[in-house]
């Protein structure tokens, strides 16, 4: 499965992000961010893109399924919706559907990764 991950602000949230893509087994992971998360690294490979976190809803939504069209390979991702905020998550979660793809959450947990 694929991992969809927002890579915003919140404290802390990167490190949940950062725990999902070491513990998981993932066949590609995609991490959505603005330029402060272009300077986020990690040992495992992934596809960063860059969007405008501060767009309004709508725009953020249309910006993200136009840079997520074709790079999802499979039906459902697992979508890390820890780090950012509500606005973000809207346009994210809607985007997702509409290309279409089917979501599960995903969490990183003292048990290691579970889907919500």
């Amino acid at each position: 499965m694929e991992l969809v991950a927002l890579l915003s602000s919140g404290k802390g949230t990167w490190g949940q992000v950062s725990g999902l893509m070491k513990h998981g087994e993932w066949d590609k992971i995609i991490i959505l961010g603005d330029e402060f998360g272009a300077g986020f690294t990690h040992e495992k490979k992934f596809e960063f893109i860059k969007v405008d976190l501060k767009s309004k809803i709508k725009d953020l939504r249309d910006e993200f399924l136009k840079k997520l069209k074709g790079k999802i390979d499979g039906t459902e991702v697992a979508l890390s919706i820890a780090s950012g905020e509500g606005k973000e998550h809207m346009a994210l979660i809607s985007a997702l559907i509409n290309l279409p793809v089917g979501i599960r959450f995903a969490a990183l947990t003292k048990e290691g990764v579970i889907d919500l």
